[in-house]
């Protein structure tokens, strides 16, 4: 799985002109499930991003994590994370899960994130979604948890 985290000051997404999740100080996740993801990695993800320490201690150095911080969750669903661009001019997204996969796990990240941490928004698979953020920084990190081969 995929995790693309970005430090913000505030947060939302808007659906069909309807704010459905938002956030004040934070961390938005984008989120990608790829082929072959389970549980398990989607488990392993949020255990790394909880923990992230993007958010600055005392002395302005990056020690704490949004758990740390109380800060919020923005958990923004977005399979175009694992596209292939290797080569031409047009991306593949053959690395991505299925739709069904995607969507499940998606769901199971969110519940799990829920269980974990106080405050958690998310945006809304399969939709057109208008994502506002003030990256606070810049402070953006890529996290990819991959499945362990048999």
């Amino acid at each position: 799985m995929i995790g693309l985290l970005q430090r913000v000051s505030s947060a939302a997404v808007v659906v069909d002109g309807e704010r459905i999740g938002a956030i004040d100080a934070g961390l938005v996740v984008l989120v990608c499930a790829e082929r072959g993801d389970s549980e398990k990695e989607a488990d392993a993800l949020l255990h790394k991003l909880l923990g992230y320490r993007v958010f600055a201690d005392e002395a302005g150095k990056m020690n704490r994590s949004v758990t740390d911080v109380a800060g919020g969750l923005l958990l923004v669903p977005q399979f175009t994370l694992a596209a292939d661009t290797k080569s031409g001019t047009r991306p593949s997204f053959t690395p991505a899960a299925a739709p069904a996969d995607g969507a499940r796990l998606f769901d199971y990240f969110v519940r799990q994130a829920r269980l974990k941490h106080p405050q958690v928004a998310t945006g809304r698979f399969g939709a057109d979604m208008k994502v506002s953020l003030t990256n606070d920084g810049p402070v953006t990190f890529w996290l990819q948890v991959e499945p362990k081969q048999s």
